[in-house]
């Protein structure tokens, strides 16, 4: 497949480039990625075998370099080297934004520390279109991977659910059962939405309030992504205006506006701006 892309400076900078490239869908890739692969010398990819259906696609053939958190670390130098002398590399991961839960961090820090240009192509994100398509606040945390000792993922919950934004995680579908009960023990109240295939033929969301999540009767395939709500919250009932702040009033009556009086009453107990107004107004008459 070919694409037709003509930036207007088509002189490349050299040095680093983090692609986003597809969560799903192969179409989802932008024009420019697509074009600075083709010019890049090397491509730094998480898995060759899934990178290469991508690169197939739109004929690329640029020179590929496993890149993967088993072995990212020991490529470093070979890559440092490789920039230095003038190479323009990308990085890949399997989908998304290399570098958010996926291999690339590491390599971006050692660019920074010897001075390295590095540019990020934007691109498709499972966490904005999770955001996105939630319907939830768009304040969020995002936490990534669940960790695997318990008493870490505890620790981590306890604080998560004191924030009040939306949290977007990553589970694989073989844990999504196991912390259904833990999520229920810190998010009780709040709403969750599971989001499955994302953009992919099977794409699936699954909105349920968390209190009533049930375990699946078997593994929910796919890759997953979960977003839990912001906290809920109940309105609190208007006091009512007390004898002291009926003296305040009465006190205040010809010395402040109606409007700074309601302001200063407000200021200290949360009671109804119009309950306010008619009692000054009835002061007001009877004087």
């Amino acid at each position: 497949m070919i694409v037709n892309y003509n930036p207007t400076n088509k002189q490349i900078k050299k040095g680093l480039y983090l692609v986003a490239t597809p969560i799903g869908n192969l179409g989802d890739i932008t024009l420019r990625s697509i074009w600075l692969l083709k010019n890049s010398d090397y491509i730094l990819c998480e898995d060759t075998r899934i990178s290469k259906k991508l690169l197939d696609k739109y004929e690329i053939k640029s020179k590929l370099i496993s890149n993967h958190k088993f072995n990212e670390k020991k490529n470093l130098s070979k890559v440092i080297n490789l920039l230095k002398m003038g190479a323009i590399i990308s990085v890949v991961s399997d989908a998304g934004t290399p570098g958010i839960s996926d291999p690339g961090s590491v390599l971006v820090r050692e660019c920074i520390q010897n001075k390295i240009e590095i540019t990020t192509l934007p691109g498709p994100s499972a966490v904005s279109s999770a955001i996105a398509v939630s319907g939830f606040s768009e304040k969020f945390f995002f936490y990534g991977f669940f960790p695997e000792k318990k008493k870490q993922i505890d620790e981590d919950l306890d604080f998560l659910s004191k924030l009040d934004c939306s949290i977007v995680f990553f589970i694989s579908p073989k844990k999504l059962n196991k912390i259904i009960n833990i999520l229920k023990t810190f998010f009780s109240e709040r709403k969750i939405l599971i989001c499955r295939e994302i953009s992919k033929f099977y794409e699936e969301y699954i909105r349920e309030d968390i209190n009533n999540l049930e375990k699946f009767n078997k593994d929910v395939k796919g890759e997953l992504t979960i977003v839990i709500s912001e906290k809920k919250h109940q309105k609190k009932n208007s006091q009512e205006l007390d004898e002291s702040d009926k003296r305040i009033i009465d006190k205040m009556i010809n010395r402040l506006s109606i409007k700074e009086i309601i302001d200063l009453i407000n200021e200290k107990n949360k009671i109804s701006k119009k309950e306010i107004y008619n009692y000054c107004l009835k002061i007001k008459n009877e004087n």
